[in-house]
């Protein structure tokens, strides 16, 4: 069992240098009613605590640190390197990032500095250091955050060098190189490395989601992960040299395509991540984001940020109905969370984010709906100190992997509306709807003990990917894999003998082309054995059986009675190929019959709208419940007659759930 914290830390983004200090004494007050326990700080104080080059002040942090301290707060203890101050750009311009159009950005903003830069990775240190020193040994701080939301790409001569530096590590010749980017074609091929250049609006890019040569593109989103990962691996190392136990995090964005967040997983203690849904966002995919999360260290993880109620920088920002983000919080733990934190605890006066959502708002006391709410919630949470570390239980795996990501959208053809995320997602509600656990995994994850992996999209094949997979069902494991999967290598060439490729003798077929279908088109598909018709839609794969048979067959188009499904046994398992994007009525149909044939099991086995989540140990099974659904549910006859942690009421047959409610039921193993 991981556990990080002894209690489940209970608050989030505090900014009190904002405020001045008759203000911080209301705040604590305010805090300590609401059951907060826990508070962020420092995330955005590098100016104040380094006004010059060769200055530091930490009077206000230490007043900060200390009151919180006295008060008991768990301090979670950011480095404020994601914002430099002003002296740094004016003196070092080199710092400033040079952006995609090749343009070099002054002072302003965050994730402003070059991740290259020697100037930028010295105070950054330093700062992490000097942090280290002052505050590593207050036992009130339980966790160290470093910078803030990593992200964003630079395109300067710094990067540049120290791109060609990573391709010679990666490559070691250029003739390697020019045939991994297959440099032959349009006659780019390279004699030196200081011929190469980034591949940007001013070379290679065709807008920023696009590019002429995929390999080059993907390799320099490879190298810039690479980059920022290293800036935090520095302060990471900083800090551990002074502090050698606290745990160290950065907060991660769920499916944020920027960064390889199975390769950042392996440099952290544990995965925070911060929960922005929209408005009309599916609580399927936010579910699906939390499994990601957990599944990037298969451990519990840290909710860094969410809003009490409004967020600030999406289109349409509508306020979270009553009871939806206590709902939406106890999702986070039944997902895996050890932790519930906003951003923000106090609304900010000025500013892009003076409208984003907080604990106290800019009335600036407690009666509120939201400290409501707030405080109700912290006073549950209180009493839940038995499910930290506690895990989920899966027999699913769904393969989630960066590369594929990014090697998938830069791809030319067959659609634009093929997206990586959507495409996961797509595989996964059908599991969420019917309660069955599922952990979101790397490409070179242990598979054995699961009963079905889920590859959708797997585009790329890359080194190992093959013999895994093909050992994982010679015994006996079942594969499901789709459209667009297997065609490239890891530099994004294609693997030639057929589609899809590597894949091919495990799916028992082999797909001579590929239809792509405009948003007002669509095939039909009947399935095999079954009187179920419908529609298939995005891309249709030609397929011809060799050694599989087939599920389902197109009714429609020129390729009428070819197979749209199949099935494959190989080895003691199996494999299924999904040949086109299938409406949900057949998907799920022929998702219900793989589920049987593989014996997988849900979380409870009655049928229920309600989402139910299990975390458990040795000890104790802890049952979620919680209704997203506008009308009231009925309780699962498996729960009448347990109690509710959270209330102490016990629940009957006669018990429905409106929406928003939420239960959680305790089961005591024997």
């Amino acid at each position: 069992m991981t556990k990080f914290f002894d209690r489940i830390l209970f608050g989030g983004d505090y900014n009190p240098n904002q405020w001045p200090k008759e203000i911080w004494e209301e705040d604590i007050r305010i805090f300590k009613k609401a059951s907060i326990n826990s508070a962020t700080v420092n995330v955005f104080s590098w100016a104040k605590i380094q006004p010059s080059e060769n200055y530091y002040d930490f009077e206000e942090l230490d007043q900060i640190i200390d009151r919180l301290s006295k008060e008991g707060f768990d301090i979670v203890l950011a480095t404020s390197t994601a914002a430099l101050p002003a002296w740094m750009f004016k003196k070092y311009p080199e710092v400033a990032r040079t952006d995609y159009d090749g343009r070099r950005h002054k002072f302003g903003q965050r994730h402003n500095a070059c991740p290259n830069s020697l100037v930028y990775q010295k105070y950054a240190e330093r700062l992490a250091t000097k942090l280290a020193e002052r505050y590593g040994e207050n036992p009130q701080v339980s966790c160290w955050h470093i910078n803030n939301e990593y992200g964003g790409e630079c395109y300067c001569e710094n990067c540049e060098k120290a791109f060609r530096v990573w391709l010679k590590d990666k490559y070691q010749t250029i003739e390697a190189v020019n045939k991994a980017w297959n440099m032959e074609f349009w006659g780019h091929t390279v004699y030196e490395w200081d011929e190469i250049v980034l591949p940007n609006a001013l070379s290679e890019g065709i807008g920023y989601e696009k590019t002429a040569f995929a390999g080059i593109s993907i390799d320099y989103r490879r190298f810039n992960s690479d980059s920022l990962l290293k800036n935090y691996m520095m302060e990471r190392d900083a800090i551990r040299k002074i502090d050698p136990t606290t745990p160290i995090t950065t907060n991660l964005m769920g499916t944020f395509k920027g960064l390889d967040y199975f390769k950042w997983a392996k440099e952290m203690d544990l995965v925070s991540w911060d929960n922005y849904p929209s408005y009309n966002t599916p609580w399927s995919l936010v579910a699906m984001t939390h499994d990601l999360m957990r599944g990037l260290k298969q451990q519990p993880f840290m909710l860094m940020e969410q809003t009490p109620s409004q967020q600030n920088w999406q289109p349409y920002n509508s306020l979270k109905k009553p009871g939806q983000m206590r709902a939406q919080s106890y999702q986070t733990i039944a997902h895996g969370a050890d932790t519930i934190q906003y951003f923000q605890l106090r609304r900010s006066v000025g500013a892009c984010e003076k409208f984003h959502g907080a604990v106290i708002e800019h009335v600036g006391h407690e009666d509120t709906r939201v400290f409501r709410e707030t405080a109700a919630l912290g006073a549950e949470l209180a009493q839940l100190s038995d499910i930290i570390g506690t895990q989920s239980q899966a027999q699913v795996a769904l393969i989630f992997d960066w590369d594929n990501y990014w090697a998938l959208e830069y791809t030319s053809g067959p659609t634009v509306d093929l997206k990586y995320v959507e495409q996961i997602h797509r595989y996964y509600r059908y599991f969420y709807e019917q309660n069955i656990a599922v952990d979101l995994v790397p490409v070179d994850a242990d598979l054995s003990k699961y009963k079905l992996v889920a590859a959708p999209v797997l585009y790329m094949i890359k080194e190992g990917m093959q013999e895994r997979l093909t050992d994982y069902v010679k015994k006996g494991g079942s594969l499901l894999t789709t459209y667009m999967s297997g065609i490239v290598d890891q530099s994004d060439n294609v693997h030639l003998g057929g589609y899809p490729g590597p894949l091919r003798e495990l799916a028992g077929i082999w797909v001579e082309e590929i239809d792509a279908l405009a948003p007002e088109q669509s095939n039909g598909v009947s399935l095999v054995n079954e009187e179920l018709t419908g529609t298939s839609n995005l891309v249709s794969d030609l397929i011809h059986l060799e050694t599989a048979e087939a599920l389902a067959h197109y009714t429609s188009n020129f390729y009428a009675g070819m197979p749209a499904v199949t099935k494959n046994t190989f080895g003691e398992g199996t494999v299924y190929y999904f040949g086109g994007q299938l409406e949900d009525q057949l998907q799920d149909q022929l998702f219900k019959m793989i589920v049987e044939e593989t014996g997988i099991t849900p979380v409870i086995k009655e049928a229920t709208k309600l989402e139910v989540a299990c975390r458990e140990n040795a000890e104790a099974k802890f049952f979620v419940i919680i209704n997203f659904h506008e009308e009231a549910q009925p309780l699962p006859e498996i729960f009448v007659g347990e109690t509710d942690l959270l209330t102490g009421e016990v629940l009957s047959s006669e018990t429905k759930l409106a929406q928003y409610t939420t239960y959680i039921v305790k089961e005591e193993r024997n």
